[in-house]
């Protein structure tokens, strides 16, 4: 299995509890924050939504300055709802995804370089700057906003098992519940 497929198998999952959890934000809310020194429930989601954008970067170029004039030119508007940040992380999913599948293991190892004009923020190979930059990233902000989303009594759906808001699974899975 090459680098890449290992990335994409996990992010399939993860895509798939993402879409779960931004499905959940409540209309209305968006400009709520849990303290001063937080984001916006607004601000969080949107920025959970641009994650795998970091990772199309990643996998379609070799260097980003994050300070050239143009770095913010394309960035579309933030989502003001639920919907729209659903319909944004499906389009900004599924072009990550198919970078994924498409990246050999050459594609993988190359360097990718994240600059701020001179100051070099980093410089890592495709794998490990998917991993950190769009991956850990995620699972980070997700669970920032699992805590946003219980903070304003909204379920929480599951997440890498059952929530408070959602019953468990039978032990021993589907045929031990068709027993």
């Amino acid at each position: 299995m090459s680098i890449a497929q290992h990335f994409l198998t996990e992010f399939e999952h993860e895509g798939k509890t993402t879409r779960r959890v931004l499905e959940r934000v409540p209309d209305g809310k968006f400009d709520w924050a849990p303290h001063a020194r937080s984001m916006t429930l607004g601000k969080l989601a949107g920025h959970v939504v641009e994650i795998p954008g970091m990772g199309v970067i990643v996998l379609s170029e070799t260097e980003r300055d994050v300070a050239a004039p143009d770095a913010g030119a394309s960035r579309p508007a933030p989502p003001t709802d639920a919907a729209q940040l659903v319909k944004r992380w499906d389009e900004n999913f599924a072009r990550l995804r198919t970078l994924l599948k498409e990246a050999g293991d050459d594609a993988m190892q190359q360097m990718f370089v994240l600059r701020a004009g001179e100051n070099v923020m980093f410089r890592l190979p495709r794998a490990q700057a998917v991993r950190t930059v769009v991956m850990n990233h995620l699972i980070h902000h997700r669970g920032q906003l699992s805590v946003y989303l219980r903070m304003l009594d909204v379920p929480v759906p599951s997440i890498y098992g059952p929530s408070a808001d959602e019953a468990a699974a039978p032990a021993g899975g589907a045929a031990a519940a068709a027993k």
